[in-house]
């Protein structure tokens, strides 16, 4: 929890139902008392239609409790279930700033439209107090059924909560929080300063247009007016922006803990994404799209890059690490699906499947076994010996192939598997040649005329890595001459960005091609793990400030944060800055608990716990350091 409180105690006014817990408590009431009842449902959505009417502001408060407790066929022992239910149902912000309700409980009242027999034994538990709670009260008959509700008590009356504030003659500032029309009646009858409309569970259009703010947690609540808080901020202001119709995991991963997220299913170009990316702190993309310098430039609040794909050429690393962005990426979620559409094409092409195909398709009955041929015996040469060459090496070892690769890096073989010198040496030997390079601008036209012509006469040729890896006019005419017999391209220079948009190549209608649109990894399985992978990477460097398993950042695993507040402090990588924070830690007689420091060529990462005691001005010196990128504290 922060110390820093910057505002006199405010009196906070707090609504029940849909605010303090994630649901209508009468609603909840209704279902559990006619369990089993044949018109369950009816009567519930009845009782519900009446409390968002009321909730709306379009009807008479007092007409509609009235109507509802009509409806209502309950007792005390229904009251005791519900209780039991909606303490699992406390909104999950209150639930996080427990300490909070407890340490300012004097200052702190609910006042609702609901029931105290199932609001105090509830919202005591956290801490508020019971003489605070101001609720209305069932009417029992001698077994316990409910009958009614008391008609003395103002909150059954229209304008009840209006009534009820001015009895409490509160002096200061008053702030109203909930989700119903009523609870804005408090601001605008001059009784509460500000209205906040809650939105953690529901949202009421025309609530939230009368609203001095839209909290969409209570942790908004309390950072909009610098109060002491559970989260150092508010995730429902962190903007998220995932491109190009990444998993669905990964947009409920986000959603699940409060971001603000944006999905979009295409990719987008620069100009498109120069204007887009303003205010957005977290971006995932796959490989469409292209994150350059001016894009970066543009880019005011981003924090987390997150490639949802193995490769990260599109993304200007160094320049991300210079403006102390993390980029985050999956080099192993999707391999296996790459690896099996390797596997299938080379099989397919090799016993020339696609033409038999082709041919049954208009009739022609081809049962040739000429130029069809077994994959066991032959040899396979791997251009690059990554995490994709090195599985496909074992899977095709397995199906009784020999194996050779060339890599510029030196990487140990698996299995039985051989390099070679040089790229020419692995051409001249090869029957299928696979590509599995990276995208960086040294590998443009890798393979070209002059490549294919070191190749063997029918060759299998192969291309799932990147798409400008190959010059395409020198694999079609290799094609059309026969020095290549078949290929597999997954990958090309130039992609549709959508769907709707048409694909040329220079590939298109030739004999025994098998073209995929970029699917090497879009498999359900690759797509979900990538869809978890990336952002859990993402959510423990916004969350924990661990960089692990960033492609341009200083890699940092760190313990969990406890009891502490971690300052994360990216700087450029120059001489003196930890001894400059250090001197200021000292000055300001700050405890430290932990603290960590990694650099890379451009940037240094240092993270330090530290007590909660601290002021605003130790804050700002940290902040003024020379050389300071981006500063963020967590807690």
């Amino acid at each position: 929890m922060s110390t820093l409180t910057l505002n006199p105690s405010p009196y906070i006014i707090i609504d029940f139902d849909s605010t303090f817990t994630k649901v209508e408590g009468l609603d909840e009431l209704a279902a559990i008392a006619l369990n089993g009842h044949p018109e369950r449902d009816q009567v519930v959505q009845k009782i519900a239609d009446l409390t968002n009417k009321g909730m709306n502001g379009e009807m008479s408060f007092a007409d509609g409790l009235r109507q509802r407790i009509a409806l209502l066929k309950a007792n005390r022992s229904h009251i005791q279930e519900l209780v039991s239910f909606l303490r699992t149902k406390i909104s999950d912000s209150f639930q996080r700033n427990r300490q909070f309700l407890t340490e300012n409980a004097d200052q702190i009242f609910i006042v609702s439209s609901g029931f105290k027999e199932f609001i105090v034994p509830v919202a005591t538990e956290l801490g508020i107090h019971a003489d605070h709670v101001y609720a209305n009260e069932f009417l029992f008959d001698e077994d316990g059924n409910i009958t009614g509700v008391d008609e003395e008590n103002v909150l059954s009356t229209d304008g009840g909560k209006i009534k009820l504030l001015s009895s409490l003659n509160l002096t200061g500032d008053v702030f109203a929080i909930g989700d119903g029309y009523t609870d804005y009646e408090l601001k605008a009858s001059g009784l509460a300063s500000r209205f906040y409309a809650f939105t953690e569970n529901v949202e009421r259009p025309r609530v939230m247009a009368v609203a001095d703010h839209i909290a969409t947690s209570f942790d908004d609540f309390l950072y909009d007016n610098k109060m002491s808080r559970s989260q150092s901020y508010p995730k429902s202001r962190i903007k998220v922006l995932l491109l190009e119709n990444v998993h669905p995991a990964a947009l409920r991963a986000f959603e699940e803990q409060g971001f603000n997220v944006e999905f979009v299913k295409g990719a987008l170009d620069e100009d498109e994404l120069c204007e887009r990316i303003k205010d957005v702190s977290i971006i995932g993309i796959r490989s469409k799209t292209n994150i350059t310098k001016r894009v970066l430039d543009n880019a005011n609040r981003l924090m987390a890059i997150g490639a949802f794909c193995i490769g990260t050429n599109q993304i200007d690393l160094e320049e991300a690490a210079k403006k102390g962005i993390a980029v985050f990426n999956a080099p192993y979620s999707n391999t296996r699906s790459v690896v099996e559409l390797a596997v299938g094409e080379m099989i397919m092409l090799i016993r020339n499947i696609v033409g038999k195909s082709n041919q049954l398709h208009q009739g022609i009955w081809d049962k040739s076994a000429n130029g069809s041929f077994e994959v066991r015996g032959k040899k396979l040469g791997m251009v690059g010996y990554g995490s994709i060459g090195t599985q496909l090496s074992v899977v095709a070892e397995a199906l009784g192939m020999e194996v050779y690769f060339y890599d510029s890096v030196e990487k140990l073989s698996l299995g039985n598997a051989r390099k070679v010198n040089t790229l020419e040496e692995l051409l001249a030997i090869s029957d299928v040649i696979s590509m599995h390079v990276d995208g960086r601008k040294e590998n443009t036209n890798l393979i070209g005329k002059r490549e294919f012509d070191l190749m063997k006469d029918g060759v299998i040729f192969l291309n799932l890595s990147r798409g400008h890896v190959v010059d395409i006019q020198a694999l079609a005419d290799a094609v059309r001459s026969g020095k290549v017999a078949g290929a597999g391209v997954d990958v090309f220079p130039k992609e549709p960005k959508t769907n709707d948009e048409i694909f040329e190549s220079e590939l298109r209608g030739l004999p025994n091609v098998i073209l995929t649109p970029h699917i090497g990894g879009s498999t359900e399985e690759a797509q979900e793990n990538i869809g978890h992978f990336v952002p859990s990477k993402l959510l423990e460097f916004m969350n924990n400030g661990s960089s692990y398993g960033s492609v341009n950042f200083p890699e940092v695993q760190l313990p969990k944060l406890k009891d502490s507040h971690r300052l994360l402090h990216i700087h450029a990588n120059v001489p003196g800055i930890l001894a400059k924070l250090n001197h200021i830690f000292g000055k300001n007689n700050i405890n430290i608990t932990g603290q960590y420091l990694k650099t890379n060529e451009h940037i240094g990462y240092v993270i330090v716990d530290i007590a909660k005691d601290y002021t605003e001005e130790f804050i700002q010196e940290v902040k003024d350091i020379e050389g300071t990128i981006r500063f963020r504290m967590l807690y």
